[in-house]
C-alpha cells in the first residue's frame, strides 16, 4: 500500500512499495540522453553558473593569498605552537578525505551490489571524490613547512641513500591517498568513456568534437568496447572498495598510534571510516539537491536517492554514535586510567567544551529526525541536515584534535588554541577551490551517466540487445 506521507496518485510514486521511481515515468533513450547532453553542449552557459563560478573564484584567490602568505611567512601565520602542533590544518585534512568517501562507497560498492539507484549521483559523487582528495592532499604538504620537498615522501631511490621513515603515519597517508586518489581518478574516466563519446558525436562545433573525441578514445559502442568496458568497471570496483575502508582507517592511524589520551584508542579505524561515509553522504546530498534544482533534473535524481542516502546517513550516523559512546564508557568505566578520565571530562566540560557539544547535537541529536520518512522526502529538510551533519564532523575533527593537544599528561605544558585568521583564510579557500572545481566540471563533462540511465528504461528491459540501447538516440 502506498504511504500517507505523499499523494497516493503521484505518477513517481509505486502504489505497490510506497517507493519513489529511481527514473520518472515517460523517458526514452533519446530523451534521456538530450536531458544530460544539452547541459553540457549549451552554447548559452546559464548565468547562475558564471555567478556560482566567479564566487567560487573569489575564494580560490583568497587560498592562493593564503598560501603564497604561508610561503614567505611559515607556518608560523597559523595557531600552531607548542604544545597543539596540530591546528587546522589536520583537522581540514582528515575532514576532506571523508568528504571523498561516498563517491568511492556509490561508484564501487553499490555496483557490485546491483543498486540501480545509483546510477543517476554516481557520476557526480565520483567528482566530488576527486576534488576533495586534492583538497586534503593539500594539508600534508604545506605543513611539512617545506613543500617543495614533498617528494621525500615517495620512497624513491635516492643517490644519498635517504630513505623515507616508514613507521611514520605521515608516510602511511602517502600511500593511502595517493593509491586512492589514482583509483577514483581512472574509476571516473572510464566510467565516462561511452557519455564522452556521446557528447563527440551530437556536438555542433569543431573544438567540441575534436575534445569529446579526443576523450572518448575511439569509443564506438561496439559489442567488443562494450565488453571491456564493463570488465574495466567490475576490476576497478573490485580494486575501489577495499580502499572505502582502508584509507580512512591509515588515517585514524594518525591518531591511534600516538600515546596521548584520546587518541590512543582501538576504536578509531571503524568508527573513523563511519564518519567518513556520513559526511561524504552528506555533502553529495548538498550538491545534488541544489544542481536538480538549477538543471531541472527532478525526473532523474527522485525522491528515491535522497531518501536512500538519508537512509545511508541514518545508518552511518548510529555507528559513529556508537563509536563516541564507546569513547565515553572507555575513559570513564573501563580504562582505569585517570588521564583518560580527566580527557573526556575535559573535552565536554573544558575550555573548548562547547564544540563537543556542536558535534554532539549535529552528528546525533538532529540527524535522529531521519528516522521520519517524511522529512527523508523533504527537499528543504534533507539539505538543511546534510549541512548540518558536515558542520558537526568538522567538529568531531577539531574535538579529537585540539582537546587532546592542549591539555595531555603534564598541566605545566597546557595551552590554548585560537585560530589565525589564516587558518579560516586556507580553509574558506579549499571550500572555494572544491566549488571552483565542481562549477568546471558539471559546465564541461556529462554529470548523470547516460548510458548506465538509459539501460534502466523499461525499454531496456524489453529488449535484449544492450549495444544498440546505450547509443540510441546519439
Amino acid at each position: 500500500m502506498a504511504t500517507k506521507d505523499v499523494p497516493v496518485n503521484d505518477p513517481m510514486l509505486d502504489p505497490v512499495t510506497g517507493e519513489f521511481a529511481v527514473i520518472a515515468p515517460g523517458h526514452t533513450f533519446k530523451s534521456v540522453t538530450e536531458e544530460v547532453s544539452r547541459i553540457v553542449l549549451t552554447p548559452r552557459t546559464p548565468l547562475g553558473w558564471f555567478f556560482g563560478f566567479t564566487l567560487a573564484g573569489g575564494f580560490v584567490l583568497m587560498l592562493l593569498v593564503a598560501l603564497a602568505w604561508l610561503l614567505v611567512k611559515g607556518p608560523g601565520i597559523w595557531a600552531v605552537t607548542i604544545p597543539v602542533a596540530w591546528g587546522f590544518a589536520i583537522v581540514n585534512f582528515v575532514w576532506w578525505i571523508g568528504i571523498g568517501h561516498a563517491g568511492t562507497l556509490i561508484s564501487a560498492i553499490l555496483l557490485l551490489f546491483k543498486q540501480g539507484w545509483r546510477n543517476s549521483i554516481n557520476r557526480f559523487a565520483e567528482a566530488m571524490t576527486i576534488f576533495a582528495v586534492i583538497c586534503a592532499g593539500m594539508f600534508p604538504l604545506i605543513h611539512v613547512g617545506r613543500p617543495w620537498l614533498g617528494y621525500w615522501l615517495l620512497p624513491y631511490p635516492n643517490t644519498m641513500n635517504v630513505w623515507p621513515q616508514f613507521r611514520s603515519p605521515l608516510m602511511w597517508d602517502c600511500f593511502a591517498v595517493s593509491t586512492y586518489a589514482t583509483i577514483s581518478v581512472v574509476f571516473w574516466y572510464i566510467g565516462m568513456v561511452p557519455d564522452l563519446g556521446t557528447l563527440r558525436d551530437r556536438a555542433q562545433t569543431r573544438l567540441g568534437q575534436y575534445f569529446y573525441g579526443m576523450l572518448a578514445m575511439g569509443w564506438r559502442g561496439s559489442v567488443r568496447h562494450w565488453a571491456r568496458y564493463e570488465t574495466a568497471s567490475l576490476l576497478l570496483a573490485g580494486l575501489a572498495t577495499p580502499l572505502v575502508l582502508s584509507v580512512h582507517t591509515v588515517i585514524s592511524f594518525d591518531f591511534a598510534v600516538a600515546l596521548l589520551p584520546g587518541w590512543h584508542t582501538t576504536i578509531f579505524p571503524p568508527y573513523f571510516v563511519a564518519g567518513a561515509i556520513y559526511s561524504g553522504f552528506a555533502m553529495v546530498i548538498t550538491l545534488a539537491i541544489p544542481i536538480r534544482k538549477f538543471y531541472h533534473l527532478e525526473d532523474l535524481v527522485t525522491l528515491r536517492h535522497i531518501d536512500n542516502m538519508g537512509k545511508v546517513m541514518l545508518a552511518t550516523g548510529l555507528i559513529v554514535a556508537y563509536g563516541y559512546s564507546t569513547e565515553v564508557f572507555m575513559s570513564y568505566c573501563y580504562s582505569a586510567s585517570h588521564w583518560e578520565y580527566f580527557m573526556m571530562w575535559n573535552r565536554m566540560f573544558g575550555p573548548i567544551g562547547w564544540s563537543y557539544w556542536v558535534l554532539i547535537t549535529c552528528n546525533i541529536a538532529l540527524p535522529q529526525l531521519l528516522w521520519s520518512r517524511k522529512l527523508r522526502r523533504s527537499v528543504p529538510f534533507m539539505f538543511i541536515m546534510s549541512l548540518i551533519v558536515n558542520t558537526g564532523m568538522w567538529f568531531e575533527r577539531f574535538v579529537i584534535v585540539i582537546t587532546s593537544l592542549t591539555r595531555d599528561y603534564l598541566p605545566s605544558s597546557w595551552g590554548t588554541y585560537r585560530a589565525t585568521k589564516w587558518d579560516y583564510a586556507t580553509f574558506a579557500g579549499t571550500l572555494g577551490l572544491f566549488t571552483f572545481l565542481f562549477f568546471l566540471f558539471i559546465r564541461f563533462l556529462p554529470m548523470i551517466p547516460m548510458s548506465e540511465l538509459r539501460l534502466m528504461l523499461p525499454q531496456a528491459k524489453v529488449h535484449k540487445e544492450a549495444q544498440p540501447i546505450a547509443e540510441a538516440g546519439d
